[in-house]
């Protein structure tokens, strides 16, 4: 019994094909008369077996055909207007130009390599080309962004704000460069806020502080960051336009004592995930909640548990070796 329910659950579940791709069918005629003694056939039914089959992307060319008219009375010409272009006096269209971009920047095809999928359809594609295009392709854009940019960076209060590291392309180094991509992102709903979710993503070649300092120039309000020592000048009051109120970010303190736990198993680690891990649960509670009564939640629940934290915290600390990764922990 135990090794038929093993197998059973070693057999993976085939989940059926999505309903939203298009279904292109394929009959398989059956014989006229019975195989095994002539006699005539009736349909009583079939079998639908469904497999999951790719087709390549595939170039087209789109001619734009305007026809020209002359009056016969004044001789005159009449034509449709040039149809608008994703880029001026390009031969792009917009497809391909969104194609390039997504293949770039999310699926991270550099565009070398972009040119040499494209010859194998025999559509020579030189990479200044498509360089030029992602930049013209930016440009025209860049109202989108700035509409975006005003949404989220002026008009919030409260934002949440972090930076990665990113490989960008050296050419003639034979290597990448190391840049950031630094997000901020307006996130209301678990607080009661009605205003979808967007997010804003910004590059830059280094991790300098200037960076967010630029970024959030027309921000007021809160941030909600991790400890990068970048966005201290932040919180600073001769920021212009005034500091911001800093909300350090409990995940990424929970992470240094999970790794010590998963590490060593270390009963002081696990207690302190424990004590976080109410704080947690607190905040499950209450999401979705007005600001006020969140507040007032945390106030009477939370603040004393991260207070015993603290005093708990300060009676460990001393009794650990200084050097060790629990300690840089607490």
């Amino acid at each position: 019994m135990a090794d038929a329910v093993e197998a059973s659950r070693a057999r993976p579940a085939r989940r059926p094909l999505p309903n939203h791709l298009p279904r292109e069918s394929v009959i398989h005629p059956g014989p006229c008369a019975c195989p095994s003694c002539g006699g005539t056939l009736r349909r009583v039914g079939e079998d639908v077996t469904e497999t999951l089959d790719y087709v390549p992307g595939r170039f087209k060319v789109v001619r734009h055909v305007r026809e020209a008219f002359a009056c016969r009375a004044c001789e005159g010409m009449v034509q449709a207007p040039a149809p608008h272009h994703a880029i001026t006096r390009g031969r792009a269209g917009a497809g391909l130009l969104a194609h390039i971009a997504v293949a770039k920047f999310d699926d991270h095809l550099p565009l070398y390599r972009q040119a040499e999928i494209y010859a194998r359809d025999g559509v020579d594609l030189a990479t200044s080309t498509l360089s030029g295009w992602v930049g013209a392709t930016a440009a025209a854009l860049s109202p989108l962004i700035d509409l975006l940019r005003q949404d989220v960076l002026a008009d919030s209060d409260v934002l949440y704000g972090d930076d990665t590291p990113v490989p960008v392309l050296a050419p003639g180094l034979g290597q990448t460069k190391t840049g950031r991509l630094w997000v901020y992102v307006r996130h209301e709903r678990p607080h009661g806020g009605v205003r979808p979710p967007a997010a804003v993503f910004l590059a830059s070649p280094d991790r300098r502080g200037e960076r967010p300092l630029t970024h959030l120039a027309g921000f007021r309000g809160v941030l909600h960051a991790d400890g990068y020592a970048g966005f201290n000048r932040l919180y600073e009051g001769g920021r212009t336009g005034g500091a911001l109120i800093e909300a350090a970010c409990w995940a990424h303190t929970r992470r240094k004592f999970f790794d010590v736990h998963a590490k060593s198993d270390s009963a002081i680690a696990g207690e302190a995930l424990e004590r976080i891990g109410a704080l947690y649960a607190i905040e499950r509670e209450i999401a979705g909640q007005p600001p006020d009564e969140r507040q007032r939640r945390r106030q009477d629940r939370s603040r004393p548990l991260a207070d015993a934290l603290r005093t708990w915290a300060e009676t460990i600390l001393p009794q650990l070796s200084g050097p060790s990764d629990l300690a840089k922990a607490f």
